[in-house]
């Protein structure tokens, strides 16, 4: 049996753009649509069955407001949905280690029922061992919609040149070609300092040149992937500055950035690293966090 994209919803608005961003990329990628609502209901000594039965029948009516929307938006999509118990993290890293994809709700920075959301979105993408998509509600001027719905745009990926990674590449590259989009390649350099500068390194070649050099740096590491995939269109790009900063400029107005999420054997904390952590609350378009070990 194909693994499904699977998609954790809530009732809430930014859930619902992400069930619908699910059902377009099932329905891109061949694969069923899991609808998953997990109940943080805990029965206690002496509630009555009837509590459960409610917290049943209230998760049944979120996943057919759910199942309602992505059918009016993908009418052939195959559907079925689950409920599962709670801790909400716990439940959805289970579900994202047996799907293809994961997507759920992210409110990002700026409001303020964001952070209970965010704490969950942020938790799940610093476990799963799966790709998790995070999607952002529709803003007054189209902020965070698929663009299925609203024209082509890019699926841009985020490369440390330095450390490239098999798995983000390849997700990239595939997400790229599923939709018939260009991929944009970004790598952010920094200039040296004489703090940072190695031994024999020399920290007065100016920055069109060292720009020069990473994008050499990244064209060699893209080469194998561009013979790989000859039908995608590839812009490599490379900028001066903060990571997070050149991506959340560079994915204003894409269907999709792509950046990494590093596993460890054994974390103290499970946490997203800083560069993926900030685009994660300030890119507006859906951003999905791959990881690799």
């Amino acid at each position: 049996m194909l693994s499904p994209v699977a998609v954790g919803v809530d009732g809430s608005p930014e859930s619902l753009a992400a069930a619908e961003w699910a059902a377009r990329e099932a329905v891109r990628r061949g694969r069923p649509l899991r609808l998953l609502h997990v109940r943080n209901w805990h029965p206690g000594r002496n509630e009555a069955a009837t509590a459960g039965a409610a917290a049943r029948h209230r998760a049944g009516r979120v996943l057919r407001q759910a199942e309602e929307r992505v059918r009016a938006a993908c009418p052939d999509v195959r559907v079925h949905h689950e409920q599962a118990e709670g801790p909400a993290t716990a439940a959805l890293v289970k579900a994202a280690g047996h799907a293809e994809l994961l997507a759920l709700g992210s409110r990002g920075l700026g409001r303020l029922g964001g952070l209970l959301v965010g704490s969950v979105a942020l938790g799940v993408a610093a476990q799963a061992t799966g790709p998790v998509v995070l999607v952002r509600a529709a803003g007054p001027a189209g902020e965070g919609q698929d663009v299925a719905a609203t024209g082509q745009r890019d699926v841009v990926l985020g490369v440390d040149v330095t450390e490239p990674c098999d798995e983000v590449v390849g997700f990239a590259f595939e997400a790229a070609r599923a939709r018939h989009a260009r991929l944009r390649v970004l790598h952010a350099w920094r200039m040296p300092d004489p703090f940072t500068l190695g031994p024999g390194e020399i920290g007065l070649v100016g920055g069109p040149e060292r720009a020069g050099e990473w994008l050499g740096f990244l064209s060699a590491v893209l080469q194998a992937w561009r013979d790989k995939y000859p039908d995608v269109d590839v812009l490599e790009t490379v900028a001066e500055g903060r990571p997070a900063a050149a991506l959340a400029e560079a994915a204003s107005g894409a269907e999709l950035l792509v950046v990494g999420h590093r596993l460890t054997e054994r974390p103290v904390i499970p946490r997203t690293g800083p560069v993926t952590h900030a685009v994660i609350h300030q890119a507006a378009c859906p951003v999905a966090v791959v990881p690799h070990y």
